[in-house]
């Protein structure tokens, strides 16, 4: 079962390379740089009375990679935290792939119905952290026409976790722009919520970004982006609260996209 799922995200990607290249299009790439910072972080720290956790400030830098093709889409990213204080010098590495394969193009029949532009064979690589792990994930999702928004999709995935007990996840993910007079803004973002095990509680992540497309200013809309990043992480790492504290963060935000 576990050669499968990691043989379904591997083939996300690679059942492509099967269509005609002349039947393969695609519809948009790019990469970014983003970094944020903060001092609102919740770290891992024991107490006995049930009120653990500890605050603590930090900056992250993060690479991202997205494609949208025919055929489905990739989403890479991978960021490097530097804690700052009584932390510094425990930096980690941490990152996410997650390709999906249409199931319109795979079974080659429109497979919209109602809001739902498309059925899609959803997986996700997890690598990294402070347990060096190294998740899968496989399952579906949906992709939504939802007016005024550039995306809306939802996945279901199950989680084979390489550290604790395996799950089940939901995530949501969402992008829309609106203007205010010659300002254009961007508020994009993610949900995910697991389910608990015996060995880890459930966990619930809401991250809003909101950012102001500064290069729009001089005529290159796109390309640099400034704002804030909100972080709602209930039972973060699936922890409780007598090792961690729910985690409610503001970080200043740049994003430089290429």
């Amino acid at each position: 079962m576990n050669a499968f799922r990691k043989t379904l995200i591997a083939g996300c990607v690679t059942a492509a390379s099967f269509a005609p290249a002349a039947h393969a299009e695609k519809f948009f790439g790019g990469s970014s740089i983003s970094i944020l910072h903060s001092n609102q972080y919740q770290g891992v720290e024991f107490d006995a009375g049930g009120d653990g956790g500890m605050e603590y400030e930090a900056t992250y830098f993060t690479f991202e990679n997205v494609t949208a093709h025919d055929w489905g889409g990739t989403f890479f990213f991978i960021d490097r935290d530097q804690p700052h204080g009584d932390l510094e010098g425990t930096d980690e590495v941490y990152g996410e792939f997650a390709p999906t394969l249409s199931g319109s193009w795979l079974t080659g029949q429109d497979l919209s119905f109602g809001p739902v532009k498309d059925v899609m064979l959803a997986g996700q690589y997890e690598f990294g952290g402070g347990t060096e792990v190294n998740n899968y994930m496989t399952g579906f999702g949906l992709a939504w026409d939802v007016p005024g928004f550039n995306y809306f999709n939802t996945a279901f995935y199950y989680v084979n976790n390489s550290e604790i007990s395996d799950d089940w996840q939901t995530t949501v993910t969402w992008g829309v722009p609106f203007n205010v007079g010659p300002a254009l803004f961007l508020v994009d973002g993610y949900i995910d919520w697991s389910t608990s095990a015996s060995d880890h509680e459930s966990e619930f992540q809401f991250t809003p970004q909101i950012k102001l497309d500064v290069s729009n200013f001089w005529g290159e809309p796109g390309v640099l982006y400034a704002g804030v990043e909100y972080q709602y992480w209930n039972n973060k790492y699936g922890l409780d609260d007598t090792l961690i504290d729910t985690q409610s963060s503001v970080s200043a935000l740049v994003k430089f996209h290429f």
